[in-house]
């Protein structure tokens, strides 16, 4: 043993000196510690984000956007009693026994008036132009009210357009046939990051969704800092990649509050804050981005715009089944076809599968999926 003792000592320096690999974790690589559930994104925007401040739009320009007050009316209207149709103004219960065969007399003899112009005086009813001859009589009965418009038909007094609904170009129409020139609305200003198909795709759905879109080429960073809009969005960098950075970006010059959603495509979503307001970094995948604005985007916008009134997913029948995972989220693409609507893929959604659908459905995460033949909220692409 004695012998063997310099032996061992001079194995000791040399395995001392060698150099031993180790491993080497890059800090810079954006890691998703935990996947946050939607449903706890979601809640917290009740209480990190605010509604935008309200201003007054012209009614020709407000078509798609958000109501901040009510639309109403304090007068009933017509005012009067109108004619619905081209015809002559007569008193119904002088016409009751009227035929060709024993025309009735009116007394005055009834007076012609246009659709839209008032009723006169002591009449209740338009008869059709053929309903009365040249001699002024009426040669079929008419009941009271036919053809005529009652005072306060049109609109009674009362609120027209609920605040936090969006304006369709029925609201514009009728509003416009009231009067209405002028509404105020909310509409948030988002600055959407990125130059791909994704970033092209989310800033087209929030103009749809009632946004302002602001694409001027400025980076993340400086976006982050300037204080012109409302929120931002960035398309792109959220993932492990050696040049994913967005994340790190924001927890730069931010607050990063989550980073990696539980929701299927689009996992490695991040939300935050700024100086610019609320921050969404979405994946740069188009079918994540899309995922990501569909589940997280489009309530975030609601929130901003103060949205009450949501458009309300249809009902429809599967064609086949949908496996899901558990603990996820996932958005599944489908299209109508024959009363049903089929599932075209889960997981990954390639271009044909986006382009082919007519609509998604959410699986919650507390689900593994539907049977066919099952009743599945349906609702529209952006």
């Amino acid at each position: 043993m004695q012998l063997l003792k310099p032996v061992l000592a001079t194995l000791d320096t040399l395995l001392l000196s060698r150099q031993v690999p180790r491993m080497v974790v890059d800090s810079n690589i954006q890691r998703i510690a935990r996947l946050t559930p939607l449903a706890d994104v979601l809640n917290s925007f009740q209480t990190s984000i605010q509604p935008v401040a309200p201003h007054e739009e012209a009614l020709s320009d407000a078509l798609g956007k958000v109501l901040a007050a009510d639309v109403a009316i304090a007068e009933g209207l017509p005012k009067s009693a109108r004619a619905l149709r081209d015809g002559f103004a007569v008193r119904a219960e002088m016409t009751t026994d009227a035929s060709s065969y024993a025309p009735a007399p009116l007394s005055p003899k009834p007076l012609r008036v246009d659709l839209g112009e008032a009723l006169p005086d002591g009449t209740d009813a338009v008869a059709p132009l053929d309903a009365i001859n040249d001699r002024g009589e009426a040669t079929a009965p008419i009941a009271p009210g036919e053809g005529v418009l009652a005072a306060g038909g049109e609109a009674p007094p009362g609120v027209l357009r609920l605040a936090g609904s969006r304006l369709r170009r029925i609201d514009l129409a009728l509003m416009q046939t009231l009067g209405i020139g002028r509404v105020l609305i909310r509409q948030a200003r988002v600055r959407v990051i990125g130059d791909g198909a994704s970033a092209a795709a989310i800033a087209s759905a929030i103009e749809a969704d009632g946004g302002v879109a602001l694409r001027d080429g400025a980076s993340l960073e400086a976006a982050l800092q300037m204080d012109d809009t409302d929120a931002v969005v960035c398309a792109g960098g959220t993932g492990s990649g050696r040049n994913d950075r967005s994340v790190h970006t924001l927890a730069k010059h931010g607050q990063l509050s989550v980073h990696g959603v539980a929701i299927m495509p689009g996992e490695t979503t991040a939300v935050g804050s700024a100086l610019a307001g609320p921050v969404l970094l979405l994946p740069g995948r188009l079918d994540a981005a899309l995922a990501g604005w569909l589940t997280i985007g489009r309530r975030l916008l609601a929130r901003l715009n103060f949205r009450l009134v949501e458009e309300q997913p249809f009902s429809a029948e599967l064609s086949r089944k949908i496996a899901s995972p558990l603990g996820l989220a996932e958005v599944v693409p489908v299209r109508r076809r024959l009363g049903t609507v089929e599932p075209l893929t889960s997981g990954h959604l390639p271009a044909h599968a986006l382009a082919r659908a007519d609509g998604w459905i959410l699986v919650p995460a507390d689900s593994e999926g539907y049977p066919a033949g099952a009743k599945v909220p349906v609702r529209a692409w952006p």
